[in-house]
């Protein structure tokens, strides 16, 4: 903060405004949000800076902003305390403007959607921005006629709580649009699809879902492009990454309560040691001696094209493999009776692959990932 951040700024003096997003998102066990910590100690000494913050009220955050040295320089502006009436007039004119500039892009929309039907999403949304951008992308599909998309979700959704409800039956209708005629067969695969955005460390693109779940890569961009109106992705692209449109989706569909729908519901300690094992398979299988194929006798930093190197000789799975395996370790359902099913897959790993594992880590500028792997899995073994 003092070297990236104060000193720069202090010397400079420009007049700026750092956003901070999504401040919930943050890994942070500390009693009081670690970042507003600090910026309560430092933001006085910036001139001409505002910070701009948004995050859900969480406790941590909240006891971040009360601190004595943030507090005084702190307004708050909480979302749900906007009056109703100013937000739906906000939301009723996105839709407006979403959806008119969808009929430019389409042929005989004119005078759609009508009032009525305005009425219906703005009533549906319930003040929730997320609600009106995940029903303008699931409608603007170029796979389909929008007014019957439209229409569908409009005979199916019921006005739910102001979010619970109304995201809830929201996301359902859109995994039952896309999943719901498909054979039964397939549910397991679009459970570890979905399972892999939802759950992995790092974004990974749809061919190197594929690789560390042993599947087709068509096959994972055709599921994904089912559900593309909850996903950010490049539909024509099987190498760039994909992530959830907005992070509530995620929170939907782990949780049971919410997401009644088996056939959807990501149990988050089953899908982790579907992605663990997945990890420890592809690297037993990939990993070898010199993958990069280096000169004998040289350091890292005397390869001119090491960059090349790695992105040649280490595809994408196996990089992540690499990096996040023990991170699915700690959140793996591994009680007693899944032993047997990792500890195989494990000890194949540190008996014949282990210096291999190292060799990529210290490639890739990353062999403190070691330490805490080792650490969590000697824990695991001490427990299982």
């Amino acid at each position: 903060m003092d070297k990236l951040i104060v000193q720069p700024l202090s010397q400079s003096r420009i007049s700026t405004v750092i956003v901070i997003d999504t401040l919930d998102e943050c890994e942070d066990e500390e009693p009081a949000s670690a970042i507003l910590s600090v910026l309560g100690r430092f933001a006085s000494e910036i001139p001409n800076v505002k910070f701009f913050l948004t995050g859900r009220p969480e406790p941590r955050i909240s006891e971040g902003f009360r601190l004595p040295l943030l507090a005084e320089m702190t307004d708050v502006f909480v979302l749900h305390n906007v009056e109703l009436d100013q937000v739906n007039s906000d939301i009723r004119l996105f839709f407006r403007t979403s959806f008119l500039k969808l009929a430019g892009r389409r042929r005989r929309l004119e005078d759609w959607p009508d009032e009525q039907q305005l009425d219906h999403l703005c009533r549906r949304a319930a003040g929730l921005f997320v609600y009106a951008a995940a029903t303008v992308k699931f409608v603007d599909d170029n796979r389909w006629d929008p007014r019957e998309r439209l229409v569908l979700l409009l005979r199916s959704q019921k006005i739910g709580a102001r979010e619970g409800g109304t995201l809830n039956t929201l996301y359902t209708t859109i995994l039952e649009g896309a999943f719901g005629d498909g054979d039964p067969e397939d549910d397991a695969k679009i459970r570890s699809v979905l399972g892999a955005v939802v759950l992995v460390v790092n974004p990974l693109s749809p061919s190197a879902i594929a690789t560390l779940l042993g599947l087709n890569t068509e096959g994972v961009l055709l599921l994904l492009l089912s559900a593309n109106s909850l996903l950010v992705f490049q539909d024509d692209s099987a190498n760039y990454p994909v992530r959830p449109f907005h992070k509530s989706f995620p929170d939907f569909v782990t949780d049971s309560k919410r997401c009644t729908n088996e056939k959807f519901y990501i149990s988050p300690p089953d899908h982790h040691l579907q992605l663990l094992l997945g990890c420890l398979d592809l690297m037993n299988q990939k990993l070898a001696k010199n993958m990069c194929k280096l000169p004998d006798a040289v350091v890292n930093s005397d390869v001119g094209d090491l960059k090349d190197r790695t992105e040649k000789y280490i595809d994408p799975a196996l990089r992540y493999a690499c990096l996040s395996w023990h991170m699915h370790l700690v959140d793996a359902d591994t009680t007693p009776a899944h032993a047997p099913t990792i500890t195989p897959t494990l000890h194949q790993f540190l008996a014949k692959k282990f210096l291999f594992w190292l060799e990529v880590l210290s490639i890739l500028g990353a062999v403190r990932n070691a330490v805490e792997a080792l650490r969590i899995t000697a824990d695991w073994l001490e427990v299982c």
